[in-house]
């Protein structure tokens, strides 16, 4: 009888443990609703192993710094309403000859004005005349139709501006579908 209640208690307080962590693996999922949680933004190669041509971050301290807007479509209704899912792929191109730009932000919200996903890492130099790419999968619809992009940046005195835009594309069901959404200024620091 002793040891029929010894399991008896170890099973309950297995169960208690298990539940436990359902739990709390739920608490991560956002509430319906609510702001759906922030995942990492996927930045393509190339990443920048030539360091001669940036600055350091204390040089930007003074530079003038803008914010931009750039529409993205993570699919576009067809037909009846059907929707076609679209990649697409955020591009950042210094365009100066000479200076590096500092990229300090780069977040994407989704049609209601969330934040879904945001490059994680500080402060991204792009050499003279390079270009970062932030890529969104077709499969992900995070986004919505209304989905955009906030890229904030800044650059020394005597460096173009750069080019924001957002390139998206598709190529299932034997068709293909391209379109380009450049960035506009809403922004100047």
């Amino acid at each position: 009888m002793i040891r029929i209640e010894a399991v008896r208690t170890v099973c309950l307080l297995l169960a208690a443990g298990l539940l436990g962590a359902c739990t709390a693996q739920r608490s991560e999922v956002a509430q319906p609703g609510g702001p759906p949680p922030v995942e990492e933004l996927t930045q393509l190669p190339p990443t920048f192993a030539d360091t001669q041509a940036l600055r350091p971050l204390e040089a930007f301290a003074s530079g003038a710094g803008k914010t931009v807007y750039v529409p993205v479509y993570s699919h576009v209704y067809y037909l009846d309403g059907r929707q076609h899912l679209l990649a697409a792929t955020l591009s950042i191109r210094n365009t100066s000859l000479k200076e590096p730009i500092l990229v300090t932000s780069v977040r994407y919200y989704n049609s209601e004005g969330f934040l879904v996903k945001e490059y994680t890492q500080k402060d991204l130099q792009i050499p003279p005349m390079a270009t970062a790419d932030f890529f969104v999968e077709q499969d992900d619809t995070s986004g919505g139709s209304g989905a955009n992009f906030l890229v904030k940046w800044k650059a020394l005195k005597g460096a173009s501006l750069p080019i924001v835009e957002a390139v998206m594309v598709s190529t299932s069901s034997g068709q293909g579908i391209s379109m380009i959404s450049p960035g506009r200024v809403v922004e100047e620091d």
